[in-house]
C-alpha cells in the first residue's frame, strides 16, 4: 500500500483501459490516466465528489444552466450526456460549480481554471470510489478529487481570564492604554516576567524573543487597507477589542438572506461562514475553542483603546488605523468544515481584497508518528496528487490576490507548522509557494511541540506550557491553581466572552473575552500580523512589491536565535493537565539547529529593510467592472502624504464616469467599451484606464 494512501483493486481494473494519452487543463498541467481519482484513504466525505471537466465540456455545462446554479440552488443534470449516464446510476444527483460566480473576478478564475470545478452530491448510500472510478473514464472528466474533513488545529479551548483576575490585572499592572499589555512576552520580551498574580519571578526568558513589536511601532501601526483573512473558527465581530477592526463589506448586512453585492454570497458583511453556508459568523457553540478569535487578536486587536491587550497591527487608537479581520469560517462548533468549505473561502479571500491569509490549521506532518496522528503527507507530490483542488485555489490566491499596481503583487499564504514534534512541516503549509511557521518559547528555544526541519520557513513565539509548568501561580499548598494553568508562557489574546465560566457573574457587566493559548497555531499569527504591519508601511512608503520579493524581505531580516540555545537540553512536563504526572522530560535541542527556519520574525528589522529598499511606486490601478456597477478606490494612497485629490476626468463619458468623494475615486460603468481617465491631486495626476463589460445575462458573469 502507498504510505499514506490506498488505490482499490477497482480503480486499477477500471483505468487500465484508458487511452494511455495524458490529460492536460488550465491550472493542472499534464496527468496520466491512471492518476485522474486517486483515493485518500482517510477522511473522505461519503456522498461527494469533486470534478473537474475537460475545457472542452465548459460551453455545454454553462447552457445546461449549472454554472449560474450557484452554492444555494444545484442542478440536477449536468447536460453532459457521458456524465449524466453516470450519474444517472446512482438513483439521483445534483451538481454545482465549486466556485460561485463573482463578476468581478470571474475572467481571473477562468483564466485559473477554477471555472472547470464541479462538486457531484449523491446518496451516502453509493460507493465513493465506484462512482469516482466511473466517472475517471470519461474523456470529458479530467480529474477527480474526493472531499474531506478538514482537521482542528487543536480541541483545547483556550484557558479564559476570570473577570475578578482581569480587574485584578487591570489595577495592578496596568499600561496606559492596554491593560493587559504586560503580560504579552511575544509583542515585547525584555527578560523578566511574573507569573499573574505576581508572586513568582518566571526564569527561562530572554531578552529580545519576541517579534520586535514596539520598535516597529514607532514607524508604522497598521493601515485599513491591508486585510488579513483568517482561516479558521468563526471571530468574534461583536468583541469591544475586535469589533471595529473587523473588515466590512459595505453592500451587505450581516447575516442577510440576500446576496446584495452579487458576489455569490448573501449577507457577508464580516465574511463567511462556509460550513453553515451564511453570512453569520458564529463562536457560540460549546464545542468551539476560541481559535478563531484568539488568532485574530494576535494580529489585529485594537491598540491604544482602554481594555485588553495590545496587537501587533491594531493601529494606534483612531478609526482610520490598523489592518482589517475578514472571518473565513472553516470549523463551526461540532461541524468540522471540508475541502470544499476551505477552497470557496480561499477564493473568496482572494476576490474581496485579502493579501495575507492566516491558516492556523492543516494536516500533520508525514513524519509525525503514525500511531499518534495517522499517516499524512511526505512529500509535495503527495500532496499535489491528492489535493489537484487545493494547490489551484492556493495558487489562485498567491497568484491573484493584490494587484500590479499596488502595495503587493499576489497574496501570502500562513500557515501553522505542525504540533507533533516532528522533523518536517504539515502540507500544504510545507508547499514551497506558502509559509510554515513553527513556534518557540520565550528564550528562543523551540516550543516543544512544534515541527521543524523541511518545510519550516520560520519562527515565532508559540508559547510552550509544559516547559513553564513550574512557574504557574500556586495555592497555599504548592498545588497549581487550574484557573491559572497555561497563563504563564503561552500567548494572551481575545476570545469570545462565553468561553468563560458561565457560573461566574460578569460584574459590573465588564468584558472579559481573554485568554490564553499555545501551539504553532499561535505562532502563525504572529508571522501574519507583522506582513500585515510590513505591508502597512509599505503602503505609506507608496512602495509596489511583488509577494515572493516580500516574502524574501521577511526571511532576510529576521533574528539569528543564539547558537548557545542549542548547545542545551530542555526540561519540560509532559501530561501535567491531563494526568497530573509533574515528572520532568528531557529533550535535547541540537536536532532543531538550522531547521527551525530563518530565524524569528521581526517586524522593526523589516521595516527597516523597507526603508532601504528601492521599490516600484504604487500607481492609480486600471479598473474593470459592469454596465451599471460602481467601483469605489481610495485614491490617495496612490499619491504622496498630505495630498489632496483635485479633479477626476474620462475621456470617454459615453463609457464611464467618475467623481471625487473625498479621498475615493468614484466610478460607474455606462456602456461596454474601454476609455482611459485621469485623476489629479495638486500638480500630480496619474493616467488608469477604465474597461467597462457587458454582464452576461445567460450566465451572469461579464
Amino acid at each position: 500500500m502507498n504510505r499514506i494512501f490506498k488505490l482499490f483493486a477497482l480503480f486499477s481494473v477500471l483505468l487500465a483501459g484508458l487511452n494511455a494519452c495524458s490529460v492536460e487543463g488550465p491550472g493542472v498541467g499534464e496527468i496520466s490516466a491512471e492518476d485522474k481519482a486517486p483515493l485518500m484513504s482517510e477522511d473522505v466525505v461519503a456522498g461527494q465528489l469533486l470534478v473537474r471537466f475537460d475545457p472542452r465540456v465548459s460551453d455545454i455545462l454553462e447552457k445546461a444552466g449549472v454554472t449560474k446554479s450557484g452554492v444555494n440552488a444545484p442542478a440536477t443534470r449536468s447536460g453532459v450526456l457521458s456524465v449524466d449516464q453516470v450519474l444517472a446510476l446512482v438513483d439521483g444527483y445534483e451538481i454545482e460549480r465549486v466556485f460561485p460566480v463573482d463578476p468581478r473576478t470571474e475572467e481571473e478564475a477562468r483564466e485559473a481554471g477554477l471555472h472547470l470545478w464541479y462538486v457531484v452530491r449523491f446518496s451516502e448510500e453509493v460507493s465513493v470510489d465506484k462512482v469516482a472510478a466511473d466517472l475517471a473514464q470519461l474523456g470529458e472528466v479530467n480529474r477527480v478529487a474526493f472531499n474531506r474533513t478538514l482537521k482542528r488545529a487543536s480541541t483545547q479551548k483556550a484557558k479564559p481570564l476570570t473577570p475578578e483576575l482581569v480587574r485584578q490585572l487591570t489595577a495592578t499592572k496596568a499600561t496606559a492604554q492596554d491593560p493587559l499589555y504586560g503580560f504579552q512576552w511575544n509583542l515585547n520580551n525584555d527578560g523578566s516576567l511574573q507569573n499573574l498574580l505576581g508572586d513568582t519571578q518566571v526564569t527561562k526568558f530572554a531578552a529580545g524573543a519576541d517579534i520586535r513589536a514596539e520598535g516597529a511601532w514607532a514607524k508604522c501601526k497598521g493601515h485599513p487597507d491591508i486585510i488579513v483573512a483568517v482561516l479558521d473558527e468563526g471571530v468574534d465581530v461583536t468583541h469591544p477589542d475586535l469589533a471595529a477592526s473587523m473588515w466590512v463589506n459595505e453592500g451587505e448586512e450581516f447575516g442577510s438572506l440576500e446576496d446584495a453585492d452579487g458576489n455569490g454570497y448573501a449577507g457577508d458583511r464580516h465574511g463567511y461562514n462556509f460550513v453553515k453556508q451564511t453570512g453569520k459568523i458564529t463562536v457560540n457553540s460549546r464545542y468551539d475553542t476560541g481559535h478563531g478569535s484568539h488568532v485574530a487578536g494576535a494580529v489585529a486587536a485594537r491598540n491604544n483603546n482602554g481594555i485588553g491587550i495590545k496587537s501587533i497591527a491594531g493601529g494606534d487608537g483612531s478609526a482610520d488605523s490598523g489592518v482589517r479581520i475578514m472571518s473565513c469560517q472553516i470549523f463551526a462548533g461540532e461541524y468540522v468544515g471540508t475541502l470544499l468549505d476551505e477552497v470557496r473561502a480561499i477564493k473568496y479571500a482572494a476576490d474581496n481584497g485579502a493579501v495575507i491569509l492566516q491558516c492556523s490549521w492543516g494536516y500533520t506532518s508525514g513524519t509525525a508518528n503514525p500511531y499518534d496522528w495517522g499517516q499524512q503527507f511526505a512529500t509535495d507530490e503527495e500532496w499535489e496528487l491528492y489535493n489537484p483542488l487545493e494547490k489551484q485555489a492556493l495558487e489562485y490566491f498567491v497568484g491573484t490576490a493584490g494587484s500590479a499596481s499596488g502595495v503587493i503583487e499576489g497574496g501570502i499564504a500562513v500557515f501553522a507548522g505542525g504540533n507533533e514534534s516532528a522533523p518536517s512541516a504539515g502540507y500544504p503549509g510545507a508547499y514551497g509557494k506558502f509559509i510554515s511557521v513553527a513556534g518557540i518559547a520565550g528564550d528562543f528555544t523551540p516550543a516543544i511541540y512544534s515541527n521543524y526541519g523541511p518545510g519550516i520557513n520560520i519562527s515565532a513565539p508559540g508559547g510552550d506550557q509544559d516547559y513553564y509548568f513550574e512557574f504557574a501561580p500556586k495555592d497555599e499548598n504548592g498545588n497549581v491553581i487550574k484557573d491559572y494553568m497555561g497563563s504563564v508562557g503561552c500567548i494572551l489574546s481575545t476570545i469570545p466572552e462565553w468561553h468563560t465560566d458561565s457560573q461566574i457573574a460578569d460584574l459590573d457587566g465588564d468584558f472579559y473575552g481573554y485568554g490564553y493559548m499555545e501551539g504553532t497555531s499561535m505562532a502563525c499569527p504572529q508571522v501574519s500580523g507583522v506582513i500585515a504591519l510590513g505591508l502597512s508601511y509599505a503602503l505609506e512608503q507608496r512602495k509596489h512589491f511583488k509577494a515572493e520579493e516580500f516574502i524574501e524581505l521577511l526571511y532576510s531580516t529576521a533574528t539569528d536565535v543564539p547558537a548557545a540555545v542549542y548547545d542545551a537540553e530542555k526540561f519540560w512536563y509532559k501530561y501535567v493537565i491531563d494526568m497530573g504526572d509533574n515528572h520532568p522530560n528531557l529533550t535535547p535541542l541540537q536536532p532543531y539547529k538550522g531547521k527551525m527556519g530563518a530565524g524569528v520574525a521581526n517586524a522593526e528589522a523589516l521595516l527597516a529593510a523597507i526603508d532601504g529598499t528601492q521599490a516600484a511606486p504604487m500607481t492609480f490601478p486600471n479598473v474593470t467592472l459592469a454596465v451599471d456597477a460602481v467601483r469605489q478606490i481610495n485614491a490617495l494612497i496612490y499619491f504622496e502624504k498630505n495630498a489632496t485629490l483635485s479633479t477626476v476626468t474620462v475621456d470617454d463619458q459615453s463609457v464611464a464616469t467618475a467623481r471625487i468623494e473625498g479621498n475615493n475615486v468614484v466610478i460607474t460603468g455606462k456602456a461596454a467599451g474601454q476609455t482611459t481617465a485621469v485623476v489629479k491631486a495638486g500638480s500630480v495626476e496619474q493616467k488608469f484606464v477604465i474597461s467597462v463589460r457587458n454582464r452576461n445575462s445567460g450566465n451572469g458573469w461579464l
